[in-house]
């Protein structure tokens, strides 16, 4: 999976390969598509809601370019497997899910791998977790129609964030750095798409 599906495709940051490489994916998806779980597809895990392609995965952890000692917020905690990459490569990851079911699945399969590093919440991921805060970098797995500001206040200086911005039609990667000055310079990194951010800052339940 990681040599045909992600370094051949042009991911080169050794760190998140080797993370990809250490995470046994099929320990994050339903017994019934297990079989599945190295293709380079999303799969449903259940309560409407997907498991990232592994190429996704691996592309929106490298474009935030993980350091050991990091502090990362990821939004929306889904099956587990993003989180999990994140946990091999930080310090610490705080991940907010709002579906209470996924939520609780997700923070048994951590445990039961020994990712000691990870603190999950249920919640409003648009809100961010500002008790929490600063982050050293933010990972959005939902679409947005835009950043929302609780997340770029919570970034520390210089800190980044990697988004799916737009709708069910068509979402970019938007890539985010934080200057001292307060000033977010964003860059895309390509198309992508995943299901919309639910909360006060994204889109409505009945989107």
């Amino acid at each position: 999976m990681v040599a045909v599906q992600i370094a051949a495709r042009g991911v080169r940051h050794r760190r998140t390969l080797a993370a990809l490489a250490a995470v046994p994916r099929h320990r994050f998806v339903p017994a019934a598509v297990a079989a599945a779980a190295y293709d380079d597809a999303p799969l449903p895990v259940g309560h409407g809601q997907t498991i990232s392609q592994p190429y996704m995965v691996a592309l929106m952890t490298a474009v935030l370019a993980p350091r050991r000692g990091d502090r990362v917020l990821e939004i929306g905690t889904g099956s587990g497997y993003q989180t999990a990459v994140l946990a091999h490569l930080v310090r610490r990851v705080f991940t907010i899910e709002r579906l209470p079911e996924l939520a609780c699945e997700a923070e048994r399969r951590l445990a039961a791998l020994g990712l000691a590093n990870v603190e999950c919440r249920v919640g409003d991921g648009s809100r961010g977790w500002p008790e929490a805060a600063p982050f050293d970098a933010i990972l959005v797995t939902a679409a947005a129609p835009a950043i929302p500001p609780p997340l770029v206040e919570q970034l520390a200086p210089g800190g980044r964030i990697a988004v799916p911005v737009g709708d069910l039609a068509f979402q970019e990667l938007v890539v985010g750095s934080l200057a001292p000055d307060g000033h977010l310079a964003t860059r895309e990194a390509g198309g992508c798409r995943f299901v919309p951010l639910i909360g006060a800052h994204a889109f409505r339940e009945d989107f």
